[in-house]
């Protein structure tokens, strides 16, 4: 079991607004989940085995739910809105238009998962399980601002290929500190 967070959700969870609502997908025994709501954040940890939900069932700041994403179910969170959804190891395409829909005005998309290639090194090695190339850009072009995208080989923390974006649904206007309102920034490290 991986206990540490993700560095990609490490390296972009500064993008997230302070003390905001996240929704942590496939959540598994929540090692985001934790990380997350440590840094203040409000989580709903989703996720089939109510097992790996249940070590979380004390854990301040993480409410849970168990649900099989993949079932054929209506999208159980339908009309809810996070100001950030990740999702890491898992990969179920038809939710993709979901995720996107769930993210408030400002939000950020966390999304890490395998891809083409990682046959090579070991499981999973399903190409229904693996993200063709450029498949995150896509599933996010038109309502997401892209802020980071990686394609590529990982040595650690087990090699593997995999995909990962970080991406944004715009708010108009954004205030920072004491500037006026303008154009959102994004930074581009925590």
């Amino acid at each position: 079991m991986e206990s540490v967070a993700s560095a990609w959700v490490t390296r972009w969870a500064h993008l997230i607004a302070a003390g905001g609502t996240v929704l942590d997908v496939a959540s598994g025994s929540g090692r985001h989940a934790r990380w997350l709501a440590a840094r203040g954040h409000r989580v709903l940890a989703v996720d089939r085995d109510a097992q790996a939900l249940g070590s979380m069932a004390s854990e301040r700041g993480i409410e849970t739910l168990n649900a099989d994403l993949e079932d054929g179910s209506p999208w159980p969170l339908s009309g809810r809105t996070f100001d950030a959804v990740v999702v890491t190891n898992y990969l179920h395409r038809p939710l993709f238009g979901a995720l996107v829909a769930s993210l408030a005005p400002g939000g950020v998309l966390l999304y890490e998962t395998f891809a083409t290639g990682n046959a090579s090194v070991g499981k999973p090695s399903n190409p229904a399980f693996l993200l063709a190339p450029g498949e995150l850009l896509e599933a996010v072009r038109g309502p997401l601002r892209v802020i980071g995208y990686e394609d590529g080989f990982l040595d650690q923390p087990r090699p593997a290929y995999v995909q990962r974006i970080c991406a944004v649904r715009e708010a108009d206007r954004l205030t920072i500190g004491n500037t006026p309102p303008g154009p959102p920034r994004y930074a581009l490290h925590g």
